[in-house]
C-alpha cells in the first residue's frame, strides 16, 4: 500500500491508526516494523498508538532504518565476520581512522592540497548512499581532486578492511551490512519472517539501500504500507532518490494508492495556490488538496523593486500585523539560501525585530569569509589588530609567533597601510610580505566596495585555493554572494558597519517587541520542512535564486519546484510570496532580475499582486510576432513616444517619455518603467 500523504493531511495520524488498528486485528506488536527517519518521531507514533488501544502497542519494533539495522546486525552480523560486540564509528571516529590511515600508507605528506580528513569521509558517505562509483562522485563534485583517484581508492580499501578487523562499522555500514545479510540465502528469509506487517514513513526521503531493505524484508509476506509526498522529495542531498517513491507501483505488484487529500492546515486560497505550483511538475502522483479551514485570502505576490526595497516590505508588513495583535512567533520567513536573507537580517536588526535564523550561516560565520573581510576591514581601518592578524596568517610560512611580530611593527606606525610594505625580514616569507603590501595598496587605491573586492580576489585566490583546498569550489559559492551583496554599496564604511550589525540576543529582547515574546524566524525550506506558521514569507523568488543557479538537470529543477511548494504549504492563513525587479550587478547600475519560472507559470487568477512601480498605461497592449511582421532593431533610428517594443531582457515594453537624445523610459510588462540608452541596448521597434 502507497500512501500519497499531502502536505498537512495527517500523515502521522494514518500511522498511528494502522497500528492501533494491526493490534486491534490481533496482529502481535513484535511482528510490526515501523521504520521512520527519527528516533523521536517512532516514539511518538507509538504512545499515541497506546494512547489509542492499549499499551501493548509499546512492544512494537520502531525506530531508525540505522537503530533497526544495529539490532539485526547485533545478532547476524557474524555471517559477515562482525561479532555481537561490533562498535559503531561516530563522524570523528571515522576521521580519526582517515588521518591514521593516510599516516601508515605515507599519504599525509604528500602535500598540503592532498584532501581534508572530512572531505574524504564525505566523498566515501555520498559513494556508499547513491550507488555511485568513487571516482564518479570525485567526476562529478570534487573535479578539483581528480589527481588524488588512485589515493582515495587506496584509502577506501585500507578503510573498509580496518574496520573489519576492529570489529567497527560507520552509519553507512549499518545499512550496506543489513542489505548484505538480508540477501544471503537462507538467513535473509528468517529475518524477514520475524515481521508480518512493514510501515515506512516519510518514504520519499529513502535513499537506494533503505528502499531496497524494505523490499528483501517484504519478500515472505509483501505487506508492506509506506507514507509519504512525492511533492516533498527535496532531500537529493543527502542521497535520498525520488524514484523510490514515483517506482514503488513496479516494485511491489498489485500496489494499492491511497491519497490523503484533505488538509487540515491552511485556508483553500493556499491550497489553490499550492495545487499550481506542482501541477507543471514533470512526474507526480496526482493529487488535489482540499480543506474545510474557513477564512484566508488570495496569497500575496510582490514585487519590489530591489532587494533592499523587498526586506523593507517584508519588515514593514511583519510589524503592521504584530501591531494588528499576532505574536511574533506566527511568522516566518523562508528562503532557498542562507546568504538570501542578508539585507532582510539588517533590516530587521534596525528595527530591533528579534529573529532566529534556521538554516545556513550568517554572512561573517564561514572562515573564507572572515578572510575576505578582514582586508576590507583594514582599508576601512588600519588600526585593526584582529584582522591584521587573520590576514598575515594566511601567508605562507607564517605562524602565530611571526605575525605577532609584523603586528607589533604595525602598531607602531601612524599609517599601517604603508608601513606594511616597509617591513623587511630577510626571511623565507618575505616575498609573500611584500605581495600582501602590493596587494593592500591596489585594493586601498580602488574607488568602490565591489572595485575593492575584486581587487581582493584578484590577491586571495591563489591563498583560498591553497588554503581550502579540498572544497574550495564549494565555498566559491558563497564568496560569488557576497560579491552581489557588496555591490549594493556605494561606499565601504557602510558595508563594513552592516557586516558588525548583529541581531538582539538576550532573551529580554526577545519579550520586549511590542509586548509580545517570542522571535520571528528565518529559516532555509530544508530547515523548515515539517513545521508550519500563520503567516508565511517565500522570498527572492527570481531566477539564480529560487531556483537555485546550481540547479542544470532536469530532475534538479523539479527538486526546486518541490522545495517551493514545501515552502508554500508552511503557511496556514496568509501566505507572501515576493521577488525583486533588479539584482545588483558587479559594475555601476543594477541589472533586471528574471521573475522566477515557478511564480510566472502560476494563475494570476491565484493571487493579489501588489508592486511598489507603476504599471503600465493603458495604451499597453501585447502584440504576438505575427502581428508585428515590420519590427526593426534601433540601432539608428529614433524612437516616438508610445512605440511598441521589445527589450532582450525586460521583454515588451511601450516608450512613455524622451528624457535625452538617445534615452527614453519605456514602461515594461514584468519590470515596470525603466531608462533605456539606445546606444547600448539592442531594442527592437514592434509597431
Amino acid at each position: 500500500m502507497l500512501v500519497i500523504a499531502g502536505a498537512g493531511s495527517g500523515k502521522t495520524r494514518t500511522l498511528v491508526y494502522r497500528v492501533a488498528h494491526l493490534i486491534e486485528k490481533g496482529v502481535p506488536p513484535e511482528k510490526i516494523l515501523l521504520l521512520t527517519f527519527t528516533r523521536k518521531s517512532s516514539q511518538e507514533m507509538l504512545s499515541r498508538a497506546c494512547q489509542l488501544w492499549d499499551p501493548s502497542c509499546e512492544q512494537v519494533v520502531g525506530g531508525t532504518f540505522h537503530g533497526v539495522a544495529s539490532s539485526i546486525l547485533r545478532r547476524n552480523g557474524h555471517y559477515l565476520g562482525y561479532t555481537p560486540q561490533f562498535t559503531i564509528l561516530d563522524r570523528s571516529d571515522s576521521e580519526g581512522i582517515i588521518n591514521l590511515l593516510k599516516s601508515s600508507l605515507d599519504l599525509s605528506g604528500v602535500g598540503k592540497r592532498f584532501p581534508s580528513k572530512k572531505i574524504i569521509i564525505n566523498i566515501f558517505s555520498q559513494s556508499v548512499n547513491k550507488r555511485i562509483p568513487l571516482a564518479e562522485i570525485i567526476d562529478l563534485r570534487y573535479w578539483h581532486l581528480n589527481e588524488f583517484i588512485d589515493d582515495l581508492h587506496t584509502i577506501h580499501h585500507h578503510y573498509a578492511k580496518f574496520k573489519l578487523e576492529h570489529n567497527l562499522m560507520d552509519y553507512d555500514d549499518l545499512l550496506v551490512n543489513l542489505e548484505k545479510v538480508l540477501a544471503l540465502p537462507g538467513i535473509g528469509r528468517e529475518i524477514a519472517d520475524k515481521f508480518s506487517y512493514i510501515m515506512v514513513d516519510e518514504y520519499q526521503d529513502t535513499n537506494i539501500i533503505q528502499a531496497e531493505i524494505v523490499r528483501l524484508l517484504s519478500l515472505p509476506h509483501g505487506n508492506v504500507m509506506v507514507v509519504g509526498d512525492d511533492s516533498q522529495s527535496i532531500y537529493s542531498f543527502r542521497g535520498a532518490d525520488f524514484k523510490n517513491i514515483m517506482q514503488f507501483p513496479e516494485i511491489f505488484k498489485g500496489t494499492k494508492i491511497i491519497r490523503l487529500e484533505e488538509n487540515y492546515r491552511s485556508t483553500q486560497p493556499i491550497l489553490d495556490l499550492t495545487n499550481d505550483i506542482i501541477e507543471n511538475a514533470q512526474e507526480k502522483y496526482t493529487k488535489e488538496l482540499f480543506t474545510n479551514v474557513e477564512g484566508g485570502g488570495k496569497p500575496i505576490c510582490y514585487s519590489a523593486r530591489n532587494d533592499s526595497e523587498q526586506a523593507r516590505y517584508i519588515a514593514e508588513t511583519i510589524e503592521k500585523l504584530i501591531n494588528d495583535g499576532h505574536s511574533i512567533d506566527e511568522f516566518a520567513v523562508l528562503f532557498r539560501s542562507g546568504f538570501h536573507a542578508y539585507k532582510l537580517e539588517l533590516e530587521l536588526t534596525n528595527r530591533q525585530i528579534p529573529f532566529e535564523k534556521r538554516g545556513g550561516l550568517k554572512l561573517t560565520e564561514s572562515a573564507h569569509i572572515k578572510d575576505v573581510l578582514s582586508y576590507l576591514r583594514v582599508i576601512y581601518n588600519p588600526q585593526d589588530n584582529l584582522s591584521w592578524n587573520r590576514i598575515l596568517l594566511l601567508l605562507d610560512k607564517v605562524g602565530p609567533k611571526t605575525a605577532q611580530t609584523v603586528l607589533n611593527f604595525l602598531k607602531q606606525s601612524d599609517s599601517p597601510l604603508t608601513a606594511i610594505g616597509t617591513y623587511k625580514a630577510g626571511k623565507s616569507w618575505q616575498k609573500g610580505l611584500d605581495v600582501l603590501a602590493e596587494a593592500i595598496h591596489k585594493i586601498h587605491s580602488r574607488a568602490t566596495p565591489v572595485e575593492q573586492y575584486e581587487e581582493v580576489m584578484l590577491y586571495y585566490q591563489e591563498i583560498f585555493e591553497r588554503v581550502y583546498h579540498d572544497d574550495y569550489p564549494t565555498r566559491s559559492r558563497d564568496l560569488d554572494q557576497v560579491k552581489e551583496i557588496i555591490a549594493t554599496y556605494g561606499d565601504l564604511e557602510s558595508f563594513i558597519q552592516d557586516t558588525a550589525l548583529e541581531p538582539p540576543a538576550s532573551a529580554d529582547d526577545a519579550t520586549n517587541f511590542s509586548g509580545h515574546g517570542g522571535r520571528l524566524i528565518l529559516s532555509t525550506v530544508h530547515s523548515a520542512k515539517g513545521l508550519e506558521w500563520d503567516t508565511v514569507f517565500v522570498m527572492h523568488l527570481v531566477e539564480g535564486k529560487f531556483p537555485s543557479g546550481m540547479a542544470q538537470t532536469a530532475e534538479e529543477l523539479e527538486e526546486e519546484r518541490r522545495l517551493l511548494y514545501v515552502a508554500a504549504t508552511r503557511a496556514r492563513r496568509n501566505l507572501y510570496l515576493t521577488y525583486p525587479r533588479e539584482m545588483p550587478q558587479y559594475g555601476r547600475f543594477p541589472e533586471p532580475a528574471i521573475i522566477s519560472r515557478f511564480l510566472e507559470e502560476l494563475s494570476p487568477s491565484l493571487m493579489k499582486k501588489t508592486a511598489t512601480e507603476p504599471v503600465l498605461p493603458s495604451s499597453f497592449t501585447h502584440r504576438s510576432p505575427a502581428q508585428n511582421p515590420g519590427r526593426q532593431h534601433v540601432k539608428n533610428k529614433d524612437v516616438l513616444d508610445g512605440c511598441l517594443v521589445r527589450h532582450p531582457i525586460f521583454g515588451e515594453g511601450r516608450v512613455v517619455a524622451t528624457v535625452a537624445p538617445r534615452t527614453v523610459e519605456i514602461a515594461f510588462l514584468r519590470h515596470g518603467v525603466k531608462k533605456i540608452n539606445l546606444d547600448y541596448a539592442n531594442i527592437e521597434v514592434l509597431d
